[in-house]
């Protein structure tokens, strides 16, 4: 047996897809990844085989840097990081004109390299990242059964009367005003005809008899697989999803050096454990608001500062460096402050980590109000927040019930590992 992983050439999303794959090698099974050369050490390191197959202009292999990016993206990635310092409205509008570079990047080419890679590793099952599109038209096209992983907050597939990038909801520490949000949702729509129109006209060039479709942006390939805790999801909306699995959590395990493991067992106050991801680290002003604060709070800090500059002097027994082992840390942490991704929000709560969110993009504002209403933690307007406002978060969630909640969910997602129901769905 044979298992294909389709990925985009970026660590966040790589990340995941390979825990999921590593039921099928303890089962002894033979694990393909398809993706771009930046991110092929990490396919190598799992002990996977590598195929090339880049699906956009841009790559991430762990912390993503504008000034090395190939021209055009490196623009592109500067303006994202401009829109997220006017607001939530502005990004996720900037976001959304950049939309069909973004996810539907060489439809027809990507396509044609995606059955080429089919061809070449002729796989008995596939699992594919949902925003890898151009991989899922030719998957589609072609009628090659799929596993579709969603890695974000299950609002990044909509249903119902759903826009794809318009927030399904927010933390109550955003306000956006009602023109705004009118603007926001006329654009996601205009962006989804525009997307679903060129998807259209990708997939007839691709097959004569292959359904054309409403919504590009609402399309799922045969499983449907949710990379993220049930019990944080609106009931009322999971009873729209099409047939799925929540997977819960793919947390995978990584090599503690000695090092770090000595700065763990160093001291038993609480460790506060801080990273803003891959791509918004690049907000090294929000990143120097959160180390003022926690500097006047008797806890440990260990701060992933990624592509943050010009940050405040840490504390006298801080750990601090541009990239740190994040589950090994979380696996040891009080609290987490977070902007909110897929990965970091899954690995915390898997273990039993409270969050501090402080969203800035994309799904991380539902997936942030859903930690507040979930009791997992709460969450701030980065832009807006003061190093009083951090302080007097992390105080309230260390002395409430939020680590209560996030050990219990912790417990739930232990029980039965994302990697395992991924392969129960397929198999």
């Amino acid at each position: 047996m044979t298992l294909l992983v389709i990925s985009p050439d970026y660590a966040s999303h790589l990340l995941p897809l390979v825990t999921l794959a590593t039921a099928w090698r303890d089962a002894g099974e033979r694990v393909v990844v398809a993706t771009g050369p930046a991110t092929a050490p990490i396919v190598r390191a799992a002990g996977f085989e590598w195929t090339d197959l880049p699906l956009g202009r841009g790559s991430n292999p762990r912390v993503i840097r504008a000034e090395q990016q190939p021209p055009g993206e490196d623009e592109a990635l500067r303006g994202f990081f401009a829109a997220t310092r006017r607001g939530l409205v502005e990004t996720l509008l900037y976001q959304a004109r950049a939309r069909r570079a973004d996810l539907l990047w060489d439809p027809v080419g990507r396509a044609y390299a995606v059955r080429e890679a089919v061809a070449r590793v002729r796989p008995d099952h596939v699992i594919v990242d949902h925003l890898a599109f151009s991989a899922r038209l030719a998957l589609s096209a072609d009628k090659v059964p799929h596993a579709d992983v969603v890695l974000g907050h299950p609002s990044a597939l909509p249903v119902g009367g759903e826009v794809y990038g318009f927030p399904t909801d927010w933390p109550a520490a955003f306000t956006p005003a009602p023109a705004e949000l009118a603007e926001l949702h006329k654009a996601c729509r205009d962006v989804r005809s525009a997307f679903t129109a060129e998807w259209n006209v990708a997939l007839r060039s691709l097959s004569r008899t292959a359904p054309l479709v409403s919504d590009a942006l609402a399309e799922h390939g045969h499983r449907l697989l949710f990379n993220y805790p049930e019990a944080l999801h609106d009931r009322a909306r999971t009873t729209l999803l099409p047939p799925h699995v929540f997977l819960g959590s793919a947390v995978r395990t990584e090599t503690v050096p000695d090092d770090i493991r000595a700065w763990l067992d160093a001291d038993d106050r609480p460790v506060v454990y801080v990273s803003f991801g891959s791509f918004l680290s690049a907000r090294g002003d929000v990143l120097a608001t959160v180390l003022t604060a926690l500097r006047s709070l008797d806890v440990r800090v260990a701060v992933a500062t990624g592509s943050a500059r010009d940050l405040p002097e840490p504390g006298r027994d801080w750990l601090v460096r541009d990239f740190l082992p994040q589950t090994a840390l979380l696996a040891r942490a009080a609290l987490a402050v977070t902007h909110g991704g897929n990965n970091s929000v899954t690995e915390a709560l898997t273990f039993g980590v409270p969050m501090l969110v402080l969203p800035f993009s994309t799904d991380q504002f539902a997936g942030a109000a859903a930690i507040e209403r979930g009791g997992a933690g709460l969450a701030l307007d980065p832009n807006a927040a003061s190093a009083s406002d951090v302080i007097d978060a992390v105080r309230d969630i260390l002395a409430g019930t939020a680590p209560e909640v996030a050990g219990q969910l912790g417990v739930q997602l232990r029980t039965t590992p994302g990697a395992v129901s991924a392969r129960r769905a397929l198999c």
